[in-house]
C-alpha cells in the first residue's frame, strides 16, 4: 500500500524524479518498515520544485525571469540544465520573446557561462524578437572573436533574407577586417543574395576573393558560380567551371552539381545535353534522403517529360524515410503543370491514405488545379471534402475560391469566401489583390445591387482595402441610379481618399 500511494504522488508531482527515485536501491527495498519519511519528504520537496521550474516551459501563461528569480531568492536551487529545458521548450513553441528573456536571466546570473554556440543562439533570437539592428549592437559587443565567429551567421544570413544587399556587403567587410572568414559559408551566402538579386557579376568577383584569400570553395560554391556564368556568359563559361570542380580533389560532384548544369542547359535551349545531366544525377542520389529527387522532378517538369517526373516519385517511395506533405506538394504541381489531373488525383488518394495531420497546402494544390481549368464543382467537392476530413482553410484556400467563384460569376459565394479568407489577416499578411477587389465591386455596379455593394464596401473598409477605383464604382452605381451620394463621400473623407479628375467629376454630377 505504501508503495503504490508513494509511486501515485511521484507520478502526479514528477515523471523526472520518479524515474531517479526507481532507479535507487532504497526504492526497491521500500517497505512499510524500512521507510525513512525524512529522506522522502526531502526528494519529494526536490521533485516538486523541480517540476514547478520545468512547468515554466509549458505553462500557458508567459514565463518571465522575474519567476525564475523569485525561485532562487525563495532558496531554491534553479539548475542551468534545467532552465535551458525550459528554453528549449519555449523556442520548439515559437515563444521567441519568452526564451530571450529566460537566456537574458541566465546570463545575469554569476555561474553562467556563455559558450560561443550560446552567443550564436542568442543572435537568433535577438533576430527574431528585436530586428536587425539590435542584432548588428549585440554582434558588435560580443566580448571575443571565437564566440563572433558563432555568432555572425545567423546575421548574415537574415541581411540575405531580407535582400539587404549594402548592409550584407558591409558586414562582408566588417568580418574580413576582423579575420573571421575562414571557410566558404559567408560567401557561400553573399553568393545567394546576388543570385537572387541577379547580381550575378558579383558571384564571379566573391569567387576571385575567395581564391585570392585561399578559401576553398566547396559544392554549393561551385554550384552558384555555375549558376551565375549561364546566366552572364552563357553554356561554355558554366561547362569551364564544371570541369574546374571536377579536378578539385576537395569537393565531390554529386546529384545538385549535375542539376545545376541541367538547369543552365535548358535555360540555354539544349534539352539532349539536360537529359543527359539528369540522368547522371539520378546516378548519384542517396537512398537515405528525399530532398535530391523532388529537386530532379522539378526539372523533368520544366522539360515536360512526365516519364521522367513518374520514374523519380515512384523512385522515392524506396528511399529511408517519411514522404513529407511538401513532397506531395511537389509531386502533386508538378502532374498539375503537365495536365494530368487524373494522376495528380490518384497521388492525391494516397497521401490522404497515409497523412496523420491534414495538411490544407496539399489540397490547395488540387483545388487550385479545378478552378484553372473550369471545374467549379469538383473544387467545392473536394472543398467540402476536406472539410469533414478536419482540414482548417487558409487563406490560400479561400484566395482560390475566390477567384473561381468570380470567374463563374457567383458573387454571393465569393464574398462570402473572401469573407472567410479575410478573418484570417491577423494570423498572416494576405491581401486579397487589387484586380479580385475590383471584380467584386465591378460586378455589384454592373447589376445595380445596392443592398451587396454596401456590405461589401463595409467589409473592405474594416480591413483598409477600399481604394479610389471602388469607389469611383460605387459613385457610379448611384449616378446611374440618380442617387445622392452624402454617405460615400463622407466615407471618401473619412479613408483620407485622394480624388482624381474622374472622381471628382462625378460627384459634381451627383450633386
Amino acid at each position: 500500500m505504501v508503495t503504490r500511494s508513494i509511486l501515485s504522488i511521484f507520478k502526479r508531482v514528477n515523471p523526472i524524479a520518479l524515474n531517479r527515485l526507481e532507479n535507487t536501491r532504497s526504492w526497491r527495498v521500500l517497505s512499510s518498515r524500512s521507510f525513512d519519511s525524512s529522506s522522502f519528504n526531502e526528494t519529494l520537496a526536490y521533485a516538486k520544485e523541480e517540476n514547478r521550474i520545468l512547468k515554466l516551459g509549458f505553462s500557458r501563461r508567459s514565463p518571465t525571469s522575474s519567476m525564475l528569480q523569485n525561485l532562487v531568492d525563495e532558496g531554491h536551487k534553479v539548475k542551468f540544465c534545467e532552465v535551458r529545458g525550459i528554453f528549449k521548450q519555449l523556442i520548439k513553441g515559437r515563444r521567441y520573446k519568452n526564451a530571450l528573456e529566460i537566456w537574458t536571466w541566465m546570463e545575469a546570473q554569476r555561474k553562467f557561462r556563455m559558450s560561443a554556440a550560446d552567443h550564436a543562439v542568442k543572435m537568433q533570437l535577438v533576430i527574431r524578437v528585436h530586428g536587425l539592428a539590435a542584432a548588428q549592437e549585440y554582434f558588435t559587443n560580443i566580448p571575443n572573436t571565437s564566440s563572433q565567429k558563432a555568432a555572425y551567421l545567423p546575421l548574415l544570413r537574415s541581411y540575405v533574407k531580407e535582400r539587404a544587399i549594402e548592409k550584407a556587403e558591409c558586414f562582408m567587410l566588417k568580418l574580413n577586417g576582423l579575420g573571421l572568414i575562414v571557410s566558404p559559408h559567408p560567401f557561400n551566402e553573399i553568393m545567394k543574395l546576388y543570385m537572387a538579386m541577379s547580381q550575378y557579376e558579383k558571384v564571379t568577383l566573391s569567387i576571385i576573393q575567395m581564391k585570392r584569400s585561399k578559401i576553398p570553395l566547396n559544392v554549393l560554391s561551385y554550384n552558384l558560380w555555375m549558376s551565375s556564368c549561364g546566366e552572364v556568359y552563357g553554356i561554355e563559361s558554366a561547362e569551364k567551371v564544371y570541369k574546374e570542380m571536377l579536378i578539385d580533389k576537395n569537393v565531390e560532384v554529386g546529384w545538385s552539381t549535375l542539376a545545376t548544369l541541367a538547369n543552365v542547359n535548358i535555360k540555354s535551349g539544349l534539352i539532349q545535353n539536360a537529359n543527359f545531366a539528369l540522368r547522371e544525377a539520378e546516378k548519384k542520389l542517396s537512398n537515405s534522403n528525399h530532398l535530391g529527387y523532388f529537386f530532379l522532378i522539378t526539372l523533368y517538369t520544366s522539360l515536360k517529360d512526365k516519364k521522367g517526373v513518374l520514374r523519380l516519385w515512384e523512385a522515392s517511395k524506396i528511399v529511408k524515410g517519411r514522404i513529407t506533405c511538401v513532397n506531395y506538394m511537389c509531386i502533386l504541381s508538378s502532374l498539375v503543370k503537365l495536365g494530368d489531373l487524373l494522376e495528380a488525383e490518384r497521388v492525391f488518394m494516397e497521401w490522404e491514405s497515409k497523412c496523420f495531420n491534414y495538411d490544407i497546402r496539399v489540397s490547395n494544390v488540387l483545388l487550385g488545379a479545378y478552378v484553372r481549368n473550369g471545374l467549379m464543382n469538383k473544387a467545392e467537392s473536394l472543398h467540402t471534402h476536406t472539410l469533414e476530413r478536419g482540414g482548417c482553410p487558409n487563406y490560400k484556400t479561400w484566395e482560390i475560391l475566390v477567384e473561381g467563384y468570380i470567374d463563374n460569376q457567383s458573387m454571393d459565394k465569393a464574398v462570402d469566401a473572401m469573407k472567410k479568407g479575410l478573418t484570417m489577416l491577423k494570423s498572416c499578411d494576405w491581401r486579397p489583390s487589387h484586380g479580385i477587389v475590383m471584380a467584386i465591386a465591378e460586378y455589384f455596379e454592373k447589376h445595380g445591387d445596392f443592398k451587396g455593394m454596401n456590405r461589401y464596401l463595409k467589409l473592405i473598409r474594416q480591413l483598409d482595402l477600399a481604394s479610389l477605383p471602388v469607389y469611383k464604382s460605387v459613385l457610379r452605381m448611384h449616378l446611374c441610379a440618380q442617387r445622392p451620394a452624402l454617405s460615400i463621400i463622407k466615407m471618401m473623407e473619412a479613408d483620407e481618399i485622394a480624388m482624381d479628375d474622374d472622381a471628382s467629376l462625378l460627384i459634381q454630377k451627383i450633386r
